[in-house]
C-alpha cells in the first residue's frame, strides 16, 4: 500500500533511482535460498563476466558489493591508496563535492580543482599539475564522469591523453554512477584503473549493489595500499573467487537475480543501441527546454549529459515549487536542485529502461507545471519540438522487425 496513493503509475523522472522494468521485478520475486548452494556461485560467475561487457573491459576484475554508490566510492579509494596520498579531484557539483568530502575524511591529501557549477572539469589545470609533478607525488586522479546535480559529462579520453602524454603513473579512478550503461564508457580504451556504478541508475534495479571494476594496475596497488578496510576489502573477494564460492559474506540474492535480468535486457537491446537511445532522449529533452525558452544549467554543448538535464528557471520562480507541484498534482517525480543550485534548477532524469513516449509524457507534465507556477510557456511547445526530433530518429524495435 502506498503511503500517498494516486491513480495510475508514478512518473519517475529523477536521475536515479529509476523505473524498474517488469522483467526485473518478476526476476526478484522469489524466496530466499542458500547462497552456498551450487546455484548462486554459478550465477555469480556469469554475472562477473557479463558486468565486464558493460564497462567495456576484458582485463578488469568486478566486485558486486552489497552497498550504494557511496560504498563503491570508498571501496575504490581504500583498496588503492594510503592515508596521506596526494590525489587530484574535480569539484563540479554536489556529487563530486560529496566524494571529495569522503576522500578528505579518509585522510588523503586532496588537491581540489573547482569549477563553476554547470561547467566541466578544468582539464587544463590537470595538465599543468601533471606536467609539474615530475616526482610523481600525485597517486590518483578522481573524476566524476557524469555529474548528476548539474547534468555535466566530462571527457575521460582527454584525461587519459594528458596522463599518457607525460607518462604519469597516477591511477585514474572514475565515478560512473550515472553514466555507465547509458553513456559511452570505455574502461580499457581510456585506461581507467577503477570504475564504479550503482544498481539504481542505468541498470534499472533497486538500490543495493555497488559495482566496482578494478583494472590490473589497481589490483596491484591494492596489495600495497595501507588504508583501513574490512567490508570493502577486495582481498577477501579475490580469495573467494579463487575458491569458486565468490562471496565473503551474504549477498543480496534477489538483487543478483535482478541484475541477471537487467543484463539480459541490455544485451537483448544491444549496448550500443542502449547508448544511442539515451542520446536521443537527452537531445529531445534539450530541444524541449529550448522551446520553452529556458536554459540548460550545463554551459557548453560539449558537456551536455544524455542521462540528466538540469533546467535553469527565472529568478522569480523557485524550482523547488516545480518539483513539489509535479508530485502533488501530476504524480510526476522530478529532481530537486541541490546545494548551490537549490531553488534555481529542476532536473529531468532520462536514463535506464525508458522509452521515448514515456519521456514525452514527462515533458507534457512539465509544461503544465510551468504554467501552474506562472511561467509563460506555450503548452505543447516542448512536446512538439521533442516529438519532431524523435519521429525522425526513433529506429524500429529490433525484436519486432
Amino acid at each position: 500500500m502506498d503511503y500517498f496513493n494516486a491513480p495510475g503509475r508514478n512518473h519517475l523522472f529523477v536521475p536515479g533511482p529509476v523505473n524498474i522494468p517488469d522483467q526485473i521485478i518478476r526476476a526478484m520475486n522469489r524466496n530466499n535460498e542458500d547462497y552456498r548452494s551450487p546455484a548462486i556461485p554459478a550465477m555469480t560467475k556469469t554475472l562477473l563476466e557479463d558486468v565486464k561487457k558493460i564497462f567495456k573491459t576484458t582485463t578488469g576484475t568486478p566486485f558486486l558489493i552489497p552497498t550504494t554508490g557511496t560504498g563503491a566510492w570508498e571501496s575504490a579509494l581504500t583498496n588503492t591508496l594510503s592515508p596521506g596520498d596526494r590525489i587530484v579531484s574535480f569539484l563540479i557539483g554536489q556529487f563530486s563535492l560529496l566524494w571529495i568530502d569522503q576522500q578528505q575524511r579518509l585522510k588523503f591529501n586532496v588537491d581540489v580543482v573547482e569549477s563553476e557549477w554547470g561547467h566541466g572539469a578544468k582539464l587544463d589545470v590537470l595538465e599543468s599539475k601533471i606536467a609539474s609533478d615530475t616526482s610523481h607525488t600525485i597517486k590518483a586522479i578522481c573524476i566524476v564522469h557524469n555529474e548528476t546535480a548539474t547534468g555535466v559529462t566530462n571527457d575521460l579520453a582527454k584525461v587519459r591523453q594528458i596522463l599518457d602524454s607525460y607518462q604519469h603513473p597516477a591511477l585514474l579512478i572514475v565515478d560512473g554512477v550515472s553514466s555507465i550503461c547509458a553513456l559511452d564508457f570505455r574502461m580499457d580504451e581510456w585506461g581507467v584503473d577503477v570504475a564504479i556504478t550503482g544498481s539504481q541508475k542505468a541498470l534499472s534495479l533497486p538500490t543495493g549493489i555497488g559495482i566496482v571494476v578494478a583494472g590490473p594496475r589497481a589490483i596491484e596497488a591494492s596489495k600495497h595500499a595501507k588504508s583501513l578496510r574490512v567490508f570493502f576489502d577486495w582481498k577477501d573477494y579475490l580469495k573467494f573467487y579463487q575458491l569458486g564460492t565468490y562471496w565473503p559474506y551474504t549477498p543480496s540474492i534477489h538483487l543478483l537475480y535482478g541484475l541477471r535480468a537487467a543484463l539480459n535486457l541490455i544485451f537483448e537491446e544491444g549496448l550500443e543501441n542502449v547508448i544511442a537511445r539515451h542520446s536521443r532522449l537527452g537531445k529531445a529533452t534539450r530541444l524541449a527546454v529550448e522551446a520553452w525558452g529556458l536554459k540548460n544549467c550545463t554551459q557548453k554543448e560539449e558537456w551536455y549529459s544524455d542521462t540528466v538535464t538540469a533546467v535553469l528557471v527565472p529568478a522569480y520562480i523557485d524550482s523547488t515549487e516545480i518539483v513539489r507541484r509535479a508530485w502533488k498534482r501530476y504524480n510526476l517525480s522530478l529532481g530537486l536542485g541541490l546545494n548551490k543550485v537549490a531553488g534555481k534548477v529542476f532536473r529531468i532524469g532520462h536514463l535506464g529502461n525508458l522509452n521515448e513516449l514515456q519521456l514525452l509524457g514527462c515533458l507534457a507534465g512539465v509544461e503544465m507545471i510551468l504554467k501552474d507556477v506562472g511561467y509563460p510557456v506555450k503548452l505543447g511547445s516542448g512536446v512538439a519540438a521533442a516529438s519532431a526530433y524523435l519521429q525522425d530518429t526513433i529506429p524500429m524495435i529490433p525484436s519486432r522487425i
